[in-house]
């Protein structure tokens, strides 16, 4: 049984005549009937006024001329907009506010192609939709009746993406303003960064408001992921479209730009013009590499077992194999991470960062010892030949613990598998 119910009236082809009324009616008693005592949530969309059709020229008709369909209609939510977009990410707001899934549609059936197309931009695979046909007879052909429409073209397609997009572009930003973290050890010939979590469009609790990563799993859809790397893109100076981020594995593997790109990997170098690598974190550190003398840089996801796997020093290493870099001219930044004030491990996890260094665990003969990834990441590379002079991870900001501060930034530790990055 579905937990949302949604009624489409935006297409109904009326005429003037007010006995539409009647069967209209009975219609919407019928669902009613049938999902009121399951459903959480009983919808109709509509413009705000019905448009309708009278010797060829456009009338309105207020459903609310008649008694019986205007309480009926207080048992429904109502939700009107001049755009469809507008409309149904209104209702994908209300819908995640309940926490549902299961959404049964009733539409007209010259509308149900086009409303797909938009369902498919809007919602992700955590929803299950099934449709229904919205069936009002009329004597005398008052309902003008359509046949379905099988398939959009491309062109109608690009037109949906753009009225989404459009829409998206008029929401105001959530949580603040966008803020960009910086470090002034990157040379000026490099755009770099560290997002927080303000300043996007994205309402799901754990993921407002600046989420850049889409996934069938999440409620997030990548129309508002677009949305929130085009502001980004905006506010930094970057060309959204040349944008390029990590495919984690929890691991080592590094995609040189250029080459054969990997199916995964934590790890990107490049020293072409013009594009924007990235590496999500959300706990896990992310890393920016910079070497101003060879113009080349690199990103790196490191969490505790890329940590330990050596992933950024494997950066390192492919900036100097592939673009001639050296060590002394590399820098190296750490952003926000989980600290050694929240993260645990098991202590048999425990135990390669024991080894590494004692300092870099804290409480180790308990069951869940507090680990420090930012601490071992550091040995690790200045083990490996980067000066300490040319290594930031103590900045005030930069070193903040992304599971204590959940007003700044994203955290797994904090917000379980529903978070963000």
């Amino acid at each position: 049984m579905a937990e949302a119910v949604l009624i489409d009236l935006s297409g109904l082809k009326l005429n003037s005549q007010k006995n539409y009324h009647q069967p209209l009616l009975k219609t919407l008693s019928a669902i009613r009937y049938h999902h009121a005592a399951k459903a959480k949530f009983l919808c109709i969309m509509c413009c705000s006024n019905i448009s309708c059709e009278k010797d060829g020229a456009h009338d309105t008709c207020e459903l609310e001329t008649s008694n019986g369909l205007s309480t009926l209609l207080r048992e429904f939510e109502t939700v009107s907009n001049p755009s469809m977009a507008a409309c149904l990410y209104t209702i994908k707001q209300k819908i995640d506010e309940k926490n549902l899934s299961s959404v049964k549609v009733f539409v007209p059936v010259h509308r149900k192609t086009l409303m797909k197309a938009f369902i498919d931009q809007l919602f992700t695979d955590v929803y299950n939709f099934e449709f229904e046909d919205l069936q009002v007879t009329l004597r005398g052909d008052l309902l003008k009746q359509s046949t379905e429409i099988n398939m959009i073209t491309a062109q109608e397609l690009e037109a949906i993406q753009n009225e989404i997009e459009t829409y998206l572009r008029s929401l105001p930003a959530l949580k603040g303003e966008l803020a960009i973290i910086t470090s002034p050890l990157i040379s000026d010939i490099f755009i770099h960064g560290f997002t927080t979590r303000t300043g996007g469009i994205s309402y799901i609790p754990t993921l407002s408001s600046f989420n850049l990563f889409s996934s069938s799993k999440r409620r997030d859809p990548k129309a508002v992921v677009r949305e929130n790397l085009r502001r980004l893109g905006s506010a930094a100076g970057f060309n959204a479209e040349k944008f390029c981020q990590i495919k984690t594995d929890h691991a080592n593997d590094i995609w040189i730009m250029g080459r054969k790109e990997p199916e995964s990997y934590d790890g990107i170098t490049t020293n072409q013009r013009g594009v924007t690598i990235a590496a999500l974190g959300a706990d896990c550190i992310p890393i920016v590499f910079a070497d101003p003398i060879k113009k080349a840089c690199g990103v790196a996801h490191s969490g505790w077992k890329g940590t330990l796997l050596g992933v950024a020093m494997a950066t390192v290493n492919a900036m100097i194999a592939e673009y001639g870099c050296s060590l002394e001219d590399i820098i190296v930044v750490l952003g926000p991470s989980v600290g050694p004030c929240c993260f645990t491990l098991p202590r048999e996890s425990a135990k390669a960062f024991y080894n590494l260094d004692p300092e870099c665990v804290r409480l180790f003969d308990s069951p869940h010892p507090y680990v420090d990834i930012r601490k071992a990441t550091r040995i690790l590379l200045e083990r490996g030949g980067i000066l300490p002079q040319n290594f930031q991870d103590l900045n005030q900001d930069l070193n903040l613990c992304t599971s204590c501060h959940p007003d700044k930034f994203f955290s797994h530790v904090r917000d379980g598998l529903n978070f963000d990055t």
